[in-house]
């Protein structure tokens, strides 16, 4: 299955299959997202959870392949992107088969975008925003799209000491801003605060 859409003026291309998340065009939430959250000159990009690769596609397209790192569990999702990336005429992204960030070893990205899956119990999002926010370089940006608010809202806040939210229909668009390494380095040292502290920087 082939599916051709655009996203602010950018042409994507790309082989899908019934077995992947939205096979039939670019999902809206990610589209929403891409709309949303801008891709400047000079950024450094991480797709996490890039599925058939549409967010890495447009960022490759905007700031250059070799600006682009890509990354998913399933082995599938790594070998299709890779298709089409070269169906889109894209050279540089590095495609890397990862749980979470597990398996990226960069730690200087400006900007990390994911539409995370839904699980109830919240942890692979959890473990993206934790994750995301020691990858990210001072000053780097995550963004995120779901159609939950309070939880992912709390959660960024508690992480990154802010968010903004952006609503476009039934999703909700944060964007946090790693300021300083403050929020690692208080992490880190977890056993030593008072439960009240542990609480604000997402200790469970």
């Amino acid at each position: 299955m082939r599916i051709e859409e655009e996203i602010n003026g950018i042409g994507i291309v790309c082989e899908t299959g019934e077995y992947y998340f939205s096979p039939k065009g670019v999902d809206l939430g990610t589209r929403r997202m891409l709309e949303t959250i801008p891709i400047v000159e000079g950024d450094k990009v991480l797709d996490l959870g890039c599925g058939y690769g549409v967010v890495s596609i447009y960022a490759a397209k905007t700031v250059g392949g070799e600006n682009v790192v890509m990354c998913d569990i399933a082995e599938e999702a790594v070998a299709l992107s890779q298709g089409n990336l070269a169906l889109n005429g894209i050279e540089g992204v590095r495609v890397l088969q990862s749980d979470g960030l597990r398996d990226v070893p960069d730690g200087d990205f400006t900007l990390i975008l994911s539409n995370p899956p839904y699980h109830t119990d919240f942890s692979v999002a959890k473990e993206f925003i934790e994750d995301g926010f020691r990858k990210l370089a001072v000053g780097g940006r995550m963004a995120m799209v779901t159609k939950r608010l309070e939880w992912y809202r709390n959660k960024l806040k508690a992480v990154f000491g802010g968010v903004k939210v952006f609503e476009a229909g039934e999703y909700f668009i944060f964007l946090s801003e790693k300021r300083t390494a403050r929020v690692e380095k208080a992490k880190k040292n977890t056993q030593t605060m008072s439960k009240k502290l542990q609480r604000k920087y997402g200790k469970k």
